[in-house]
């Protein structure tokens, strides 16, 4: 495929997979109609790039669904002014989607050859706002703390309380809770010291490893 393909393949991808399904943010529907996502797949893969699923990117780990990148980045609420954790860095494409709405963001991936691709990945297409760090994301990542939003890109069997520690007031946590096979994806936000929360649709992401993840 040819740039002027993969762009037609953005504009359906956001038409028929996205805006078609409810995610209806002008903004955000902007951005991921600029993101080139090929970019972020294996090369063998990349006929499926702007397919109606997630795809592999080694290590056991997924590039995830696009109406799920974009619905979790809806549920965010995402400001032009918003400082945002991203946990399970992945390809980073998740992370380019928050980096083209936000501020600032900064995306934890425990798996150091991940945390390189995504890295090189994304100094290519000229993110300056976007710092990826090579750690547990299950802890957060303290030195950049609080966050207006915190995204988990894995499956958590409880929310991790230093993900909630971390938030700012008013700050958003959009995380998949649940067993190996089946989670909710819920939001919770700060009150002070207290949290709302609500769940929303039934997803399957990756387990969330580290301390407050699966061992």
């Amino acid at each position: 495929m040819n740039e002027d393909e993969f762009r037609t393949a953005r504009k359906r991808m956001v038409e028929e997979q996205i805006a078609a399904r409810g995610v209806l943010e002008p903004r955000l529907l902007v951005v991921m109609e600029s993101v080139p996502r090929h970019l972020f797949v294996p090369a063998d893969d990349l006929p499926w790039a702007y397919s109606d699923g997630p795809l592999p990117i080694g290590h056991s780990q997924t590039i995830s669904q696009p109406f799920i990148v974009a619905l979790m980045t809806e549920l965010l609420q995402v400001k032009a002014t918003s400082r945002i954790l991203e946990v399970g860095t992945g390809s980073g494409y998740q992370a380019a989607v928050l980096g083209r709405m936000a501020a600032e963001v900064h995306t934890l991936e425990m798996i150091p050859e991940l945390a390189a691709q995504a890295s090189k990945t994304l100094a290519e297409l000229g993110y300056k706002n976007i710092h990826v760090h090579s750690g547990d994301g299950s802890q957060g990542w303290r030195e950049a703390a609080p966050y207006d939003g915190i995204l988990v890109a894995a499956a958590a069997p409880s929310v991790p309380k230093p993900l909630l520690d971390q938030l700012a007031e008013g700050g958003r946590l959009v995380i998949p809770v649940g067993g190996r096979g089946s989670q909710r994806l819920e939001v919770w936000s700060r009150k002070g010291d207290d949290f709302d929360h609500q769940e929303h649709l039934a997803v399957t992401f990756v387990p969330l490893r580290g301390e407050y993840g699966w061992k």
